[in-house]
């Protein structure tokens, strides 16, 4: 088996394992890169000492089985025979679902989230969004401490479990997403700095020093980048990846990391001869992200729209700290302007920023399907203090009501997993370093960012205690009872009919017209022939629709049709779909 690994500051390389001791040789045609051949077959462990340094995994690691840590394993990826003949997925149309393996079940690992498919596929999704899957100290985080970046955490099942995990979702109809991280790696477990320039001082991030993107020696970190990304898509078959705040991939060289990154993925599609794709988690608000190359974009398929998140927020909990200052002023003017344009702040001054922030989308060259929008994502319930969902603090109405927002907009929709029953589980920020130290500054840190804004220490669960994840583990005897039943039913009808009418995944945001009365907490908008009446007060509302309504499609409570005005009656925090004759 032939072994190499990039080194460009060592004067010796030895390979460790794999049967042998022994020195690996430069090659004479890539600078900085050792290679030589030794027996070894899948799972033969291995790892490279460095001018005679430790021994370290490999950077290009497939499998971690010992730890972040440990010596790295062969894999061969020829050796499992895949049963689903997939085609693949694309976005459009799409409905995405995000799901953390370590709590979507209280078992925690691939294989029995997969044994959930059948919830999924009746809920109506399209896509299963995981959150980052790369090794991390311990057994339980949330994976944005991820380091081996090409490598599958172990207690989740390592690599045979993800394909396995991607070949049952494939035969259940279900794309596959992966959350990646290029921005960081966790303080755990990173070795990169030993091997080469893989970090740069030129630019800094919230996690320290930025990963190497146009400093010396950046082609060999974009490639290692790249190629990990390629990894993913080819031998696990995944349908596409969501990129982890790009806003922090610092990079000021002309061809950007992204575009770059974009049109490599574009040219893997081409040969595979299936549809596959780049979401980016951006706080820029610049639609180049998302505008394809040939455009002057930087290609990226879809980005995460914070913007709808907020202007929902603020409109159904009220709240107004933070972010949500601005979107509070007139939420459903806000959920007005998303609706219709995308960002909200577009060029407006943003309070929390202090300065003027975005700029304007041109939806005549922007489809709104290139835009992801939700009302919970793993974000912002996990960075609240106590990790609680709206369905803490929300009516079942209310939550039906930020569902219909969010799946009869013009946007492509992702729910966050539970949601759609109003899990009674919180989902909290949990680790689980082996480093006392770090576990000691983790919490600490955590703490005290939370008592800035007035929360007792006492009151701000601990990430390194067990039960902080065990509380944030989905609760399944929940789906089939009382509230969560109706609330699950009502995401299964709003998903079937956005499915089934062709007007709700228009992705042409100017062709949305939108009337609200922030006084009396009611919005109503038109896709095509549909009609949406969303009433938000704790009163029944006369909502104008403009026409006639030939038929109630949907209703979170029974409604009469309206009357030859087009003047509907909408209960209490309810919502109505019709369609105009």
């Amino acid at each position: 088996m032939h072994f190499e690994v990039w080194a460009p500051q060592a004067e010796r390389v030895t390979l460790h394992g794999a049967g042998v001791t022994g020195a690996l040789e430069r090659d004479r045609d890539r600078p900085g890169w050792w290679a030589g051949q030794a027996d070894a077959t899948d799972g033969t462990r291995y790892g490279f000492a460095l001018d005679d340094g430790p021994v370290l995994p490999d950077p290009r690691s497939r499998r971690q089985p010992d730890g972040p840590d440990g010596l790295s394993a062969v894999v061969d990826h020829r050796r499992y025979a895949w049963r689903a003949d997939w085609a693949g997925r694309g976005l459009t149309g799409a409905v995405l679902y995000e799901l953390h393996v370590g709590t979507y079940t209280r078992e925690g690992t691939l294989d029995a989230a997969a044994a959930r498919f059948g919830h999924l596929a009746e809920l109506g999704v399209t896509h299963v969004e995981l959150m980052p899957l790369c090794p991390v100290p311990g057994r339980h985080g949330w994976g944005y401490d991820g380091v081996s970046l090409w490598a599958v955490h172990e207690p989740y099942g390592g690599p045979e479990a993800l394909k396995r995990f991607v070949d049952t979702a494939h035969e259940h109809g279900l794309g596959v997403v992966l959350d990646v991280v290029h921005n960081h790696l966790g303080p755990s477990g990173n070795h990169l700095s030993a091997y080469g320039p893989y970090f740069t001082d030129t630019h800094h991030t919230p996690w320290g020093s930025a990963v190497n993107l146009d400093a010396p020696g950046s082609d060999e970190v974009r490639a290692f980048l790249i190629g990990s990304a390629l990894a993913w898509l080819r031998d696990y078959r995944l349908d596409g990846l969501r990129l982890d705040a790009i806003h922090e991939l610092h990079d000021q060289r002309a061809l950007p990391f992204l575009e770059e990154l974009s049109a490599a993925v574009d040219g893997l599609a081409g040969q595979l001869d299936r549809p596959l794709f780049l979401i980016g988690e951006s706080d820029l608000g610049d639609p180049r992200v998302v505008t394809p190359r040939a455009e002057g974009g930087l290609g990226l398929h879809a980005q995460w729209n914070d913007d709808v998140h907020h202007a929902i927020h603020a409109a159904v909990t009220g709240e107004r700290q933070g972010y949500y200052a601005d979107f509070a002023r007139a939420p459903l003017a806000a959920v007005a302007k998303t609706l219709t344009h995308g960002f909200f702040h577009d060029g407006t001054f943003s309070s929390f920023r202090d300065r003027h922030h975005g700029r304007q989308l041109d939806r005549t060259r922007v489809p709104a399907h290139r835009l992801l929008a939700y009302t919970q994502t793993h974000d912002q319930v996990g960075n609240r203090a106590q990790g609680d969902r709206l369905s803490a603090s929300l009516s079942p109405g209310l939550l039906a009501c930020a569902a219909t927002l969010v799946l009869t907009g013009p946007f492509t929709p992702m729910l966050f997993m539970g949601e759609e029953w109003a899990a009674g589980t919180p989902w909290q920020y949990f680790t689980d370093h082996t480093d006392p130290g770090l576990a000691d500054a983790v919490r600490k840190g955590r703490r005290r960012e939370f008592a800035a804004h007035g929360w007792a220490e006492e009151d701000v669960p601990d990430p390194q205690d067990p039960a902080t994840r065990e509380r944030s583990c989905l609760d399944w005897s929940e789906p089939g009872t009382g509230h969560h039943a109706r609330v699950l039913a009502w995401y299964r009808e709003l998903i079937a009919l956005r499915r089934a009418r062709t007007d709700l995944q228009d992705p042409d945001l100017a062709a949305v017209r939108v009337a609200y009365d922030e006084e009396a907490r009611w919005i109503a908008y038109r896709r095509g022939d549909l009609r949406v009446a969303v009433n938000l007060s704790g009163s029944p509302v006369s909502i104008p629709l403009g026409r006639p309504v030939a038929q109630v499609l949907a209703a979170w409570d029974p409604v009469e049709l309206p009357g030859p005005a087009g003047t509907l009656t909408v209960p209490p925090e309810s919502s109505v779909i019709a369609v105009a004759p």
